[in-house]
């Protein structure tokens, strides 16, 4: 298995990342597209895509929270690709176009079952809350650039 890294940046390319979305999101969690695809996917959002053998296999986008912070989410991988460290490959080459694009701190409202996933790539509980998020209890973490 050899994946590629994309930073999608062109129509096509980002329908790689919805279709992933719907796929892992969507059909094995029952969530309707309403509630997946919401206001911060437009084209001010940014989005990785993971492929094997060109088929998008893993994605996350992220997007502008403040000036100095950047939201990362949408962090999914096809179930088949599970436990092959492609979401930890697409958070950190999201991390790094973040960095690239001057941000200096990244937030993400973590699923409660995803919390040692996040700390292994070094984010931290921001000391909120869980709430609500969709289907999903949450809780935001952050990591300092």
């Amino acid at each position: 298995m050899v994946i590629k890294v994309l930073r999608a940046t062109e129509e096509w390319q980002r329908a790689g990342a919805y279709s992933v979305r719907i796929q892992g999101m969507n059909r094995q969690h029952h969530i309707s597209l309403r509630e997946e695809f919401d206001e911060h996917d437009c084209d001010a959002t940014k989005y990785i895509v993971l492929l094997d053998d060109e088929y998008p296999v893993a994605t996350c986008r992220f997007y502008e929270f403040d000036a100095d912070t950047a939201t990362i989410g949408r962090v999914v991988v096809l179930p088949e690709y599970r436990g092959k460290q492609l979401g930890a490959m697409a958070v950190r080459e999201a991390e790094k176009w973040i960095d690239e694009c001057g941000y200096k701190q990244i937030i993400i409202d973590s699923r409660i079952e995803a919390i040692g996933f996040y700390e292994k790539l070094g984010y931290k509980s921001a000391g909120e809350k869980t709430h609500q998020s969709g289907v999903f209890e949450c809780t935001r973490m952050k990591k300092v650039l």
